[in-house]
């Protein structure tokens, strides 16, 4: 689903990531963890074709990141980790936006989350709280049914109940054969809910494996830090 080979991006001096190799098998959900600047956002940039690459390749879909781009958007779900909307719109304005752009008519599915997620689409997205406008974020995201998605810190401004309705909703579309691809700082999402992870510090690959190999939860600083084997 995802195939990143020798991927390199600097930002002039700056760091983004280093000669990363990273294959993302399809189905089921795939775990990208590390700390701020550590370049999970710009790897999820470059697969979405925001930004090229300095050297190597990203495919996503078989695609070719930079020659495909639109292609791979039409089939992907973007979560960002920050929601930014036009805040004189109201939360069913950008939704039925968000289908437009991509000549869908996503009204059920669209109606079906906002009821799961208790979203009111009548708001102003001004109006909004950082978790609610989360929730605009994922109703556009998952309401055309991509055959990817990829999500950057998902749940973050969110209750435990609508935590739990998320995930029963990404469970089912992974049932469905969808490929989920999460960015989290959450470890307890990570280790419960994705079958892979991967940890990547300072623009490079650490460590890659099931998630029950890794363990996640208590060993994350030893990978982080160096002291685990690898």
């Amino acid at each position: 689903m995802i195939d990143i080979t020798n991927l390199t991006k600097t930002y002039g001096k700056a760091r983004g990531v280093t000669e990363l190799t990273l294959h993302v098998p399809e189905g089921g959900c795939f775990g990208f963890i590390g700390p701020n600047g550590a370049g999970k956002s710009t790897t999820i940039r470059t697969l979405l074709g925001l930004i090229s690459p300095t050297a190597g390749s990203a495919r996503v879909l078989g695609l070719d990141c930079v020659k495909e781009r639109t292609a791979i958007l039409a089939q992907t779900g973007y979560m960002p980790s920050e929601a930014m909307f036009y805040p004189e719109m109201r939360v069913s304005e950008v939704i039925r936006l968000s289908a437009n752009l991509r000549k869908r008519d996503c009204r059920a599915e669209a109606r079906a989350l906002c009821e799961a997620l208790e979203l009111d689409g009548r708001k102003k997205i001004r109006e909004l709280s950082l978790g609610n406008r989360k929730k605009v974020s994922i109703v556009c995201a998952m309401q055309h049914r991509p055959r990817l998605y990829i999500l950057d810190e998902p749940t973050s401004g969110l209750d435990p109940l609508v935590q739990r309705a998320f995930w029963s909703a990404l469970d089912q579309r992974q049932r469905e054969g969808a490929t989920v691809f999460l960015s989290s700082h959450v470890l307890y999402e990570v280790q419960r809910y994705c079958s892979r992870a991967a940890i990547i510090r300072e623009g490079r690959l650490i460590v890659e494996g099931t998630t029950a190999e890794l363990d996640i939860e208590n060993k994350f600083f030893d990978y982080y830090e160096g002291r685990a084997a690898q």
